[in-house]
């Protein structure tokens, strides 16, 4: 099968498209044809062993899964010992191993039927971002109706589903994102736009019942002039530049230090990926409440390019690959 390999850590050029190994499922485990496959910051830290502290995880010196990709919507062609809830030819999705190739790898407990009003590219787009963002609105956050909800990097892969998520839930919702991606935002959902290029989250002296931070680059003293005196922070990811052992990620575990000893509750956000998930997100999507935005659909064999436009920030929503 083709694949996108990489065989050290490095900028996305050091992906290759080679002939592998159909990999073959083990118990709790689908094989799934590949048809789309979501791209993320998340990859790229995984592909570049940036920071380095990712690769306590992923191999100290080169990474243990030479392909990369978590993303995934396509076919079951196969399915391992003891998984019964999945049969060849269901369509699904859900995160895997490798899922920048013809076939990858997924646990049973990682995957859900796909939403029936979705291409394979938009049902790419969801898992990843939509569970996080899922957690953060529902879960950390704890949204409820009638708050003030901001949602910084509202035009993103994360940033878009919550937007659609807390105004589901009838909060009020002010997104923040760059002057390109205002239209869009305002078309989530949002009730109010910031263009961070021009107005600091902190003008105005406005505060919120919940902050989602998915943009990694603001400190937590900023941001908690924007929070209300009980307020929820959550943060997701790390992106700030410079630091090549934490990158921006240092920032969580100070809020974890630090807010026993303030006002309102500062949260780094962990996001267990399951079927349960996704099913939610299935239900919200066929319902009409909540859907992908898929920004630009590359080839696989351009992986590399697709990995460097999320990287510079410049994806409106989420970017796909398709196989």
């Amino acid at each position: 099968m083709k694949a996108m390999v990489q065989d050290r850590y490095g900028p996305p050029d050091v992906l290759r498209l080679r002939d592998v190994e159909v990999p073959a499922p083990a118990d709790g485990e689908v094989l799934v044809r590949v048809h789309a496959a979501g791209v993320d910051p998340g990859v790229w830290h995984l592909t570049t062993g940036l920071p380095y502290a990712v690769r306590l995880a992923t191999g100290l010196r080169r990474p243990r899964h030479r392909v990369p990709g978590l993303d995934l919507a396509g076919v079951v062609e196969a399915v391992g010992p003891d998984v019964t809830q999945f049969a060849p030819g269901d369509e699904v999705f859900g995160t895997g191993a490798g899922s920048y190739a013809e076939y990858a790898v997924a646990p049973a407990r990682k995957l859900a039927p796909k939403p029936r009003n979705l291409t394979f590219a938009q049902a790419a787009a969801v898992p990843i971002s939509g569970q996080t963002a899922l957690h953060a609105i529902r879960g950390a956050g704890g949204v409820r109706a009638g708050q003030q909800v901001l949602v910084i990097g509202a035009g993103g892969g994360v940033g878009s589903f919550a937007v659609q998520l807390a105004s589901a839930l009838g909060a009020r919702v002010t997104g923040v994102c760059g002057p390109t991606k205002l239209d869009l935002v305002r078309s989530l959902g949002a009730d109010d736009v910031v263009d961070y290029t021009r107005t600091d989250i902190t003008d105005g002296g406005r505060r919120y019942d919940v902050i989602v931070d998915t943009g990694g680059n603001r400190s937590l003293s900023h941001l908690r002039q924007a929070l209300a005196p009980k307020g929820t922070l959550v943060l997701v990811g790390g992106e700030a530049s410079g630091g090549r052992w934490l990158q921006g990620f240092d920032r969580q575990l100070r809020a974890l230090l630090l807010s026993p000893f303030v006002n309102g509750r500062l949260l780094p956000l962990v996001s267990p990926e399951s079927a349960a998930h996704l099913a939610a997100l299935t239900e919200l999507v066929e319902a009409g409440k909540v859907m992908p935005v898929v920004d630009r659909v590359w080839p696989l064999a351009e992986a590399a390019d697709a990995l460097r436009h999320i990287a510079a920030g410049h994806a409106r929503g989420k970017a796909v690959i398709t196989i």
